[in-house]
């Protein structure tokens, strides 16, 4: 080969000795072969592909640009100097002798290559990215080969023109990543542009560049969605071939009476222990039934299987480049140490150090911005999964989930695949890495490296066992967490009963108690952790003296030197890495198979069954909605029940579009117009002639911004009978031809449902002529209808027009002669003509069955008012126009929830001293102390082996003195185990100060909360509250005291470097400065950026999960409109939305990574650079220690950001708790003025001028009240919505301060007393049944204030003994969050007996009976007549017969007292009671049996 090549060329094409002088040189045949080729080869294999687009794009070409211009004229110019080239070589061998072939390929090879360039330039004009990156490779392979030729020109001194001109790398503009050039395109130069805007001003989301095309939700997720369906295809015939197997098998067991008895008894426990073991993969019920597996990976992998194949190729590159470093480290030792090497050896290996690091870095940035697009589109594909399916799944799937655990697997579950598609690569890397490390070390030390190795192996289990550990620990405390969690968002929903009650300190206890069992567990758990950080401390000090000290130990002639030395402490330093990933990797790997169950189960589960219902029924003739044999359940092998939820059996037909209105109103976190409009387009007279009819135009006057007022979470700034109505209102905007309504009148008072009946639902109203099913259990409109049918147990009973039904005398006209006699008159006027054509069905359920609740929440919000049909009529729709004209002002007051803060810019100072003040501040010095030890400890070990190694030379040719051999172990030994001491004692102390931190941060916020005043949490949403208890307090728990000790651990670790580094070469100093404030320029860039894109990312993550919540509690009501395509729309937004946050979040650490790298290599450079130049003075263990720490510092530089910035993001977590704890309190619990005892003893109340507003910005609810009310008086509160009756309970209370007046009870101003003592000597009924999770006794009585006998004494009073004797534990029967295993009924009946076991002298109803059907209302009234005779009681009320009897009636209009005066003298004279008395139906005051 080599003869052939010197015939080529005309001379020696290698000769080594040209190498062996101190002017070294390449032999110039080698020059013009290899190195002209390598390039023109590199061009040639991949170049031809660029030139693809020209023939198959049919895209247009993109404009021609300078740019295109300057390229393509200097590559002519090449070509042009090739040419010349051969023209010359033809010449010549012409008049002398032939010139040797090279001479003429050469110039040939470069007109073909500059013929194929001028190609790949026009070829990019078809892409949107312009510069190649295979020319890049191309011109930068030619630059460095051909500098080589360059420096042998200018030594020979031919003046022949320039090597190869670099005219590619286009300069990179900072536009976004689909246009960046390649050079900018692996740097992430593109990305700059971001980053110094990040720094200008806080980012904000509409500041961040919109997703590719291709990363957007709807391109990932259709691909993803289409391998889905395939897979779960597969899937479940899979698990129909296991079901079949299980069946034969079964049938088997059957006929195996041949086999033996004790035989086939052993079949029958095996089969018991595997059923057994199924069951125990997890508990709950119903969850061991089978399900089709094993699709979710394969899915994932054929999706993004480009993205995973492109990564391999980088890591791959990546780890086998990081082990040609120790190679050169050890070239560069043996170069210092040998007096005879030559200089421009050293600057080679400096360079290539240099190259190896760049190139390494390169690799492993492109690496990790694919895996962590891979992780952000698997989280995505998952979460659009989980959606999707929860609006297509059937009710017998959605009772195994509920929405807490959906949401769930959409935050931790898609979370865990996140986190595993970062790291999925370290499965083979991993093992790959530790056999070549292995390989090369003991290429080092031979056997002896199997010391060090063991030590690593020994310490493996003792780190598996470390982790299982904390993880029974963490589970343990994730139980608590949840409990605590639990009772928080109760305290919360239930916030007003306990201020009511005068409960507080009772939940306060309660929640301070799990926090102490979570606290202690924490603190075990730190501990744990401070022991596996000690061990991992140890580990790679142990390995190398292990190894070193057996290498030493086993043959007296093996001495230790530095090139052995240090070669291996880089090699160990690199296998520390994969060891620790891969335990981490399998147990992350552990922990996604979990989540993978839970999401195949979920997503595999079967989807609604829409077959049974028939949209276009051919056999429907004249009947708009026809049910036939039809059964419904909740679920397939439930009973079947009167349900509400339509599950068939058999066949429903009808036809036409259907609009239905629940019983609980579902409305939208969106402005009061789009939740009318829902989706459709707006019809601006259709809409006023809705909102008229919905009678919703007094509302809007009351509303801060008419319609465009913005309702809040679950509408919790509308009260019951507006939401019901906004609710009836989007059915009928939505102009279907079928209504199914469910009791939507139940919220409302007596006269707006006649309203609505008379506008909306009647036969004169706007459905007229629509189909309406309507289910209801007021009597009064019965009359009115066509057809009633009435269910009894879960089966028609009697169906008919109300004539018949009633010549009937069945059940139906039994009930309406014992309940129905005081509507019956009122009916009777409106009989007259119902006969429209489209008929209005109405079914009647058993009484108790269709009493489910309606919560009509007045409290903290204000109330329209007069809603009856006299007034609205007059009320003109100006008003209306005047409140949409001037909606897009902001009114004060219109956004009800005002937006998250975002903290912006730099975290305070003073955040990170609060913090220090909570640990204490002795132990934040005696722990930075401790770190400080540990590292004078690691300087001196290198130090140490730095000197142990020159041994070596000093005793060159004499046998190594055994003293100085085990003085050097020894003492090597002792430095490294105190190293590890001092840091033990820093973490075990730091984990004391941590939990302590905890305590006091959470008792803070805990006290101030509950110390809150209630227009506190009317402004603030639910979910921002348990947002500070649930991830705030866990990040000032576990996260904080972690970064804090990171950052610690690395700011000491790069002194300790530098420190190293500059001990060995001291001009290194100077070197340190320039490359100081070029990182410290790039960290005030980053971090900026960072931190605000992190902000960004959590608050864009959150409408995820609300839009999710609020679908799934609006399912039924979604479903029934058909407007699921729109809500996946809406999702795949907010998607996108975040998924453009965390995107560019990758980008700014892959950009910020890539520069530090550079810094880091920098770093390596140099100190190898200097370790050349001073070669004379230096000893080979000085320089290895030097350049070994040099080669560490790179990770070191990238964690340090990495800590700092994570510790910035994470100390916000105490600014945002911090931020609570400073919510102004309302007026304290207990004042130096104690009421006298026994008090109120008589029960007198008085008024006096009293004013009240809810917020300061808002108007009066009050305005000057003033009245007397007597001792054991009863008198009743009435008024239109809104009138102002609930205020009035709430001032008792002092919920809501005075604004002027003051209220007197017994003589003594509740203002000047502390609001326990006088909560707790008021008793109400409030009007939303509360009761919170725990014992039925823990509900009566929180305090355990009564005996057992008394509260068995109230039940009885309460009518529910009979029933809680029956119940299993009897008073200790758990009630179940919110109550749900409580009927409405009965919940409202516990708190009556919550209110006999007080017996204050005062009780007050507020609308106590508004839910409950009539005979629990019968129960209720008769109750609380004889237990409260003694009593001052005030009722607040909706149906005016309750307060009939009273002995004063009390009118109340926009908020003053209109009539006051016993019901017969107000009914006599006509007024507002008279006008609503008539209304309800009640002319004199004997007409109220109830």
């Amino acid at each position: 080969m080599s003869a052939a090549l010197d015939e080529f060329c005309g001379s020696v094409f290698w000769n080594a000795s040209y190498l062996d002088r101190p002017d070294a040189d390449l032999p110039v045949c080698f020059q013009q072969t290899v190195l002209v080729w390598i390039p023109l080869g590199f061009l040639w294999i991949l170049g031809p592909w660029q030139v693809l687009p020209m023939c198959k794009s049919r895209d247009k070409k993109s404009s021609v640009t300078k740019l295109y211009i300057i390229k393509q004229v200097l590559t002519t110019l090449l070509m042009l100097t090739a040419v010349a080239e051969l023209v010359l070589a033809a010449v010549e061998g012409a008049e002398q002798d032939p010139l040797p072939a090279v001479q003429y390929t050469n110039p040939s090879l470069y007109i073909a290559t500059w013929l194929l360039v001028l190609l790949i330039h026009d070829a990019r004009r078809f892409c949107l990215r312009r510069d190649s990156g295979i020319l890049f490779c191309f011109w930068t392979l030619s630059l460095l080969c051909g500098s080589l030729l360059f420096q042998s020109l200018l030594r020979r001194a031919l003046q022949v023109g320039f090597g190869r001109k670099l005219s590619a790398s286009s300069r990179s503009r900072s536009v976004p990543k689909v246009t960046a050039s390649f050079l900018s395109s692996i740097t992430f130069e593109w990305y700059s542009s971001m980053v110094f805007k990040g720094y200008r001003k806080p980012l904000e989301i509409e500041d961040i560049w919109e997703l590719k095309a291709e990363d957007k939700m709807q391109s990932i997720y259709t691909v993803f969605e289409k391998n889905m369906k395939t897979a779960v295809r597969k899937a479940q015939a899979e698990l129909e071939k296991r079901k079949r197997k299980k069946r034969r098998r079964e049938g088997g067991l059957d006929h195996v009476n041949n086999i033996s008895k004790a035989q086939s008894q052993d079949i029958l426990v095996l089969e018991e222990k595997q059923t057994k073991k199924k069951k125990g993969d997890k508990g709950d019920s119903g969850s061991h039934k089978d399900y089709p597996r094993g699709w979710l990976m394969k899915t994932l992998g054929k999706t993004f299987w480009k993205n995973l194949l492109l990564s391999v190729t980088f890591k791959l590159v990546h780890d086998l480049i990081v082990f040609v470093s120790p190679q050169l480290l050890k070239l560069l030792i043996a170069f210092v140490s040998d007096e005879e090497s030559f200089a421009w050896q050293g600057y080679v290996y400096a360079i290539l150090l240099f190259l190896s690091a760049m190139i390494q870095s390169l690799c492993l940035q492109q690496y990790f911005t694919l895996c962590f697009k891979l992780g952000t589109q698997v989280r995505a594909s998952l979460i659009a999964a989980i959606y999707k399916k929860s609006l297509t799944m059937s009710s017998a799937t959605r009772k195994e989930s509920t929405v807490g655990e959906t949401v769930n697997l959409m935050s931790a579950d898609a979370q865990r695949f996140m986190d595993m598609a970062n790291f999925i690569h370290q499965l083979w890397s991993s093992p790959l890495q530790i056999i070549l490390s292995i390989v090369f070390l003991w290429g080092e030390l031979g056997p002896s490296v199997l010391a060090g190795l063991a030590v690593m192996v020994l310490l493996i289990p003792i780190n598996w066992f470390l982790v299982a550990k904390s993880r029974t620990i963490q589970v343990r405390n994730m139980k608590n967490k949840d409990e605590r969690m639990k009772i928080m968002s109760e305290i919360l929903n239930g916030i007003k009963i306990l201020k009511l009650f005068a409960w507080e300190p009772s939940f306060e206890k309660r929640v301070n108690e799990i926090r102490a069992h979570e606290l202690k567990n924490l603190l075990n758990f730190s501990y744990l952790q401070s022991v596996s950080v000690f061990v991992f401390t140890c580990a790679p000090f142990l390995v190398s003296l292990a190894s070193f000290a057996v290498y030493v130990l086993v043959d007296e002639n093996n001495i230790l030197d530095a090139q052995k030395a240090f070669t291996a402490i880089s090699l160990f330093n690199v296998l520390r890495f994969p060891m620790a990933m891969l335990p981490l990797v399998l147990s992350s790997l552990v922990q996604t198979n979990v989540s993978t169950v839970r999401l195949e189960r979920y997503l595999a589960g079967e989807d609604l069954d829409t077959s049974a219902i028939h949209h276009r029924g051919s056999f429907l003739t004249g009947s708009a909605v026809r049910f036939s044999e039809a059964t419904f359940a909740w679920e397939r092998d439930g009973d079947a029940t009167a349900g509400q939820d339509w599950q068939l059996f058999l066949s429903l037909s009808f036809q036409g579009s259907l609009a239905y209105v629940p019983q609980q109103a579902w409305i939208q976190n969106a402005t009061l117009k789009d939740n009318i409009l829902f989706g459709s387009e707006l019809d601006e007279a259709r809409y006023q002639q809705v909102i008229k009819a919905c009678a919703l135009l007094p509302d809007l006057e009351l509303l801060p911004a008419g319609d465009q007022t913005e309702i809040g979470e679950k509408g919790i700034n509308l009260s019951g009978g507006q939401k019901q109505r906004v609710s009836l209102a989007r059915a009928v905007y939505s102009n279907a031809d079928i209504y199914v309504l469910d009791d939507p009148l139940s919220a409302v008072d007596a006269h707006v449902g006649k309203y609505l009946f008379e506008h909306v639902l009647g036969p004169k109203g706007l459905l007229q002529n629509k189909t309406r099913i309507l289910v209801t259990h007021s009597i009064s409109f019965l009359p009115l209808v066509d057809n009633i049918v009435v269910m009894g147990a879960g089966a028609v009973s009697e169906q008919g027009s109300y004539g018949t039904l009633l010549a009937n005398r069945g059940a139906f006209a039994q009930f309406l002669n014992s309940y129905g006699s005081q509507e019956k008159d009122a009916s009777e006027e409106d009989t007259t003509g119902t006969g429209n054509k489209t008929g209005l069905c109405v079914c009647l359920g058993d009484m108790k069955n269709l009493a489910l609740s309606s919560s009509d929440t007045s409290g903290g919000c204000y109330e329209p008012y007069p809603a009856s049909g006299n007034l609205i009529s007059k009320i003109s729709t100006n008003s209306l126009k005047k409140a949409q004209e001037e909606a897009p002002k902001q009114v004060k007051g219109q956004k009800l929830i005002e937006k998250e803060a975002v903290e912006t810019g730099k975290v305070k100072l003073s955040m990170y001293l609060r913090y220090l003040r909570a640990v204490g501040l002795w132990y934040s010095f005696w722990v930075a102390m401790g770190y400080v030890a540990q590292y004078v400890a690691y300087v001196g070990t290198n130090l140490w082996l730095s000197a142990w190694t020159d041994d070596a030379e000093r005793y060159l040719n004499e046998t190594y003195p055994v003293e100085q051999r085990d003085l050097r172990i020894g003492v090597f030994g002792a430095l490294g185990v105190s190293q590890a001491l001092f840091l033990l004692f820093s973490t075990i102390l730091s984990a004391y100060g941590a939990v302590r931190a905890s305590r006091v941060m959470h008792q803070q916020l805990l006290g101030n909360i509950l110390r809150a005043p209630m227009s506190f949490y009317d402004t603030t949403p639910m979910g921002r509250i348990v947002n500070r208890f649930a991830k705030d307090i866990f990040t000032i728990d576990e996260t904080i005291p972690m970064s804090f000790r990171s950052w610690l651990s690395c700011l000491m670790g790069i002194i300790s470097t530098l420190l190293m580094i500059t001990l060995a070469t001291p001009f290194f100093a100077l070197i340190i400065i320039p490359l100081g404030i070029f990182y410290y320029f790039v960290l005030r860039f980053y971090i900026s950026t960072s931190r605000q894109l992190r902000r960004v990312d959590s608050v864009t993550r959150s409408p995820i999960y609300s839009h999710f919540g609020e679908t799934v509690s609006g399912l039924s009501v979604i479903r029934a409109y058909g407007h699921q395509a729109r809500f996946l729309q809406q999702n795949e937004i907010t998607m996108d939305i975040n998924q453009k946050a965390v995107y560019s979040w990758i980008i700014s650490n892959r950009w910020l990574a890539i520069r530090l790298e550079f810094v880091g290599s920098l770093v390596v450079f140099f100190s190898a650079l200097l370790a050349v130049i001073s070669k004379g003075t230096l000893e080979g263990g000085i320089v290895g220690l030097s350049v070994s720490s040099a080669l560490n510092v790179t990770q070191t530089l990238n964690w340090l950001v990495r800590t700092s910035s994570e510790l910035e993001t994470n100390i916000v977590a105490v600014e945002r708790v911090h931020e609570y704890t400073k919510v102004k309190n309302e007026a304290p619990w207990v004042t130096d003025k104690r009421p006298p005892r026994g008090w109120p003893s008589k029960g007198e109340i008085r008024f006096v001028d009293y004013k009240v507003r809810y917020r300061p910005e808002l108007e009066l609810v009050l305005q000057g009240i003033t009245c007397n009310i007597g001792s054991t008086e009863k008198v009743g509160v009435v008024g239109r919505t809104g009138a102002g009756k609930s205020s009035l309970t709430n001032c008792l209370f002092r919920l809501l301060e005075a604004a002027g007046g003051k209220i007197l009870i017994d003589e003594v101003d509740i203002a000047t007393i502390g609001l326990h003592d006088l909560r707790k000597n008021l008793t109400i009924i409030p009007q939303d049944p509360v009761l919170f999770t725990g014992t039925l006794r823990m509900n009566l009585d929180p305090f355990d204030q009564y005996t057992d006998e008394e509260v068995w004494k109230a039940l009885e009073l309460a009518h529910l003994k009979m029933y809680v004797q029956d119940l299993p534990g009897r008073l200790l029967y758990v009630v179940s969050e919110g109550g749900e295993n409580l009927s409405v009924g009965q919940r409202q009946l516990v708190c009556l007996a919550r209110a006999l076991l007080r017996k204050a002298k005062i009780l007050i109803l507020d609308e106590a009976t508004a839910a409950v059907d009539l005979e629990t209302d019968h129960l209720i009234q008769t109750t609380i007549r004889s237990e409260f005779a003694d009593c001052t009681v005030l009722t607040i009320a909706h149906r005016l017969h309750t307060i009939m009897d009273s002995n004063r009636v009390m009118v109340l209009q926009a908020g003053r007292i209109v009539e006051f005066d016993s019901p017969e003298e107000l009914l006599g004279k006509a007024g507002v009671f008279s006008m609503m008395a008539k209304d309800a139906g009640i002319t004199n005051t004997e007409t109220t049996t109830l």
